[in-house]
């Protein structure tokens, strides 16, 4: 953990925050003195990890990220605690997982899961800080994936939504710059998560072998990026895309 202390007095919103990349992120402004506002599903994992060491600083709620009602009651009740948005993650997204399948063989409903996961829930979350964050500044930071670039095979719906973040992200901070808001995305490659236990161990050798820096990721290297970009010194920084994948996609 870095020593630098970057964000006291901040609120910070992490979606997806329960786990994984997600839980790394919000571990990460933690410990630069921010505030931080966790939903997820199942945000137990949070508050195991991190409620004893930070406390009230804390906010763990467990809920759908992709449910109107419970993304305007999570930020409400950020508000209500910690006061308006200064920082708004977009972390949540998910692939079709077991559903996953070559396009002919592909379901339209699992298409609409992957969508509304990966991308609307980054807009209505965004849509929700918006209007405090033009009257006060902000940044937005949205995650896409090295798969929308790379176009992985059984990922269609996957890279069709992680592209539209990359588009989303262009457009509102075209929107926003005019109010000392940046909005960037970020899109990692194979990070080393709890979803990786059940990949073939032949899948992941695989991925670093296409992979130039020649190993898999930690969720704390997303997290190094995601910090960066919502810090001060990245103000001059709008409607970027960075790559956290080790090399195997170059732009």
């Amino acid at each position: 953990m870095t020593g630098m202390r970057r964000f006291p007095d901040k609120t910070v919103v992490v979606t997806g925050g329960g786990a994984g990349i997600g839980l790394g992120i919000a571990r990460r402004f933690l410990g630069e003195g921010a505030r931080v506002a966790v939903l997820d599903i199942d945000a137990g994992d949070a508050r195991t990890a991190l409620e004893k060491e930070y406390g009230s600083r804390l906010l763990a709620v467990d809920g759908d990220c992709t449910d109107q009602e419970t993304i305007c009651a999570f930020h409400q009740r950020t508000v209500d605690i910690y006061g308006p948005v200064d920082i708004l993650i977009n972390n949540v997204g998910q692939s079709g997982r077991e559903r996953s399948a070559p396009f002919h063989e592909s379901d339209e409903a699992v298409w609409r899961f992957v969508l509304e996961v990966s991308l609307l829930s980054a807009m209505r979350m965004s849509r929700l800080v918006a209007p405090m964050m033009r009257e006060r500044g902000g940044r937005i930071v949205n995650m896409s994936s090295d798969a929308a670039f790379a176009g992985d095979a059984g990922l269609v719906d996957y890279a069709s939504a992680k592209m539209g973040v990359v588009g989303f992200t262009r457009a509102l901070a075209r929107e926003l710059a005019p109010h000392s808001v940046t909005v960037n995305a970020v899109a990692p490659g194979a990070i080393r998560t709890r979803a990786h236990d059940s990949v073939p161990a032949e899948v992941i050798e695989r991925i670093i072998g296409n992979t130039p820096a020649g190993f898999v990721g930690e969720p704390d290297d997303v997290a190094a990026t995601v910090a960066f970009l919502a810090s001060e010194e990245a103000r001059f920084i709008t409607g970027q895309t960075l790559l956290i994948d080790g090399g195997r996609w170059m732009i």
